[in-house]
């Protein structure tokens, strides 16, 4: 991680508040859950799972579920179900990277086994099914060591696919590919809306069976995490621009562009578009200022309130480390407007 332009690491400023170090402790407890069973479960099939190594319990790889463990303890969550949450936000981590694998079709490793390399799709089908075990597995052994309600463990497991399923089928909807460009608003509130945004929410549907929270304390932490999931899924669309639009997907910044009054930057657009793929160069998405500009205010204001709702009063100092922890991580290196409200 380069060094920010505002001191330091953002995610070693990050670090320091002695919250997320509490809740650091509580989420490589819970990783360990994940490969623990994940290890047995793959021993019994005949394969070899090859530990993570250190890097793979760091904050910066685990950014989004230490987000997800702050709402979690927003929430008055104790630490034990903290520690058992974290390893559940793992298998759905899991459950989720294998399906964008083969919808994408590429390869992000959840689990690294003695699979042929080469064998993509059947190691991403491998995560899924590990991961799905994993959870039904980590749930039996906190009912049994009376943590849960025993007969809370098929909802929990039931629930864990109901808000995914609708970022699934969304994905499933542009498979044939897209043929008009919609407006910037119905993508938000149609694609992103479940892409990305309720996606973020999915970390609760197994808390939200097990444990009893005040809807007037759940409500601002969920709204929080939507605005997070969105103004994320925004940043991934300048990166992605070119490869969506290949695959004729859904696109954010194309939508400004394409709808916006600047002519010269429709028109470039159009052109590349209609090239055949081999100049994709012209559809970064930095040749594209004006809107960039509009995409990234966007996408700053919905990180800003997303995680203002989230994090407590004493942590606000973590908003602007946070979005640009975010920003590079995603690949948004190009300057961002600053205007947030």
């Amino acid at each position: 991680m380069e060094a920010d332009e505002h001191g330091g690491d953002p995610i070693d400023r990050m670090m320091q508040a002695s919250s997320l170090l509490a809740l650091m402790e509580d989420l490589r407890r819970g990783l360990a859950t994940y490969w623990s069973g994940a290890d047995e479960i793959l021993k019994a099939c005949g394969l070899r799972l090859y530990m993570p190594d250190a890097d793979a319990f760091s904050p910066a790889k685990n950014f989004f579920s230490l987000l997800f463990l702050y709402s979690y303890r927003r929430a008055g969550l104790g630490r034990e179900r903290c520690r058992l949450y974290a390893a559940t936000l793992q298998c759905l981590r899991g459950m989720v990277t294998g399906c964008d694998n083969l919808l994408d079709d590429e390869y992000k490793p959840t689990l690294e086994t003695d699979i042929p390399a080469s064998g993509v799709r059947f190691r991403s089908v491998m995560d899924i099914m590990v991961s799905d075990r994993v959870l039904f597995a980590v749930l039996a052994d906190a009912a049994e060591k009376g943590v849960i309600p025993q007969e809370r463990i098929l909802a929990a497991v039931t629930a864990s696919s109901q808000t995914m399923s609708p970022a699934g089928v969304e994905e499933a909807g542009e498979e044939a590919g897209i043929t008009d460009i919609w407006k910037p608003e119905k993508i938000l509130a149609t694609v992103h809306h479940f892409k990305t945004g309720i996606l973020f929410q999915c970390p609760w549907d197994i808390p939200r069976v097990i444990d009893t929270v005040p809807e007037a304390t759940l409500t601002p932490l969920m709204e929080g995490l939507y605005r997070i999931g969105i103004g994320c899924q925004i940043l991934d669309d300048l990166v992605d621009l070119a490869l969506d639009i290949r695959s004729r997907k859904h696109n954010y910044l194309a939508s400004l562009i394409h709808h916006g009054s600047d002519g010269d930057e429709k028109a470039r657009l159009a052109r590349a578009m209609t090239s055949d793929g081999r100049h994709d160069a012209a559809l970064d998405f930095r040749r594209f200022p004006t809107a960039l500009q509009a995409a990234g205010k966007t996408a700053r204001q919905l990180l800003s309130a997303g995680l203002t709702d989230l994090f407590s009063a004493e942590d606000r100092n973590l908003v602007p480390p946070a979005i640009r922890f975010l920003e590079k991580r995603i690949g948004v290196s190009t300057p961002m407007p600053d205007e947030v409200p």
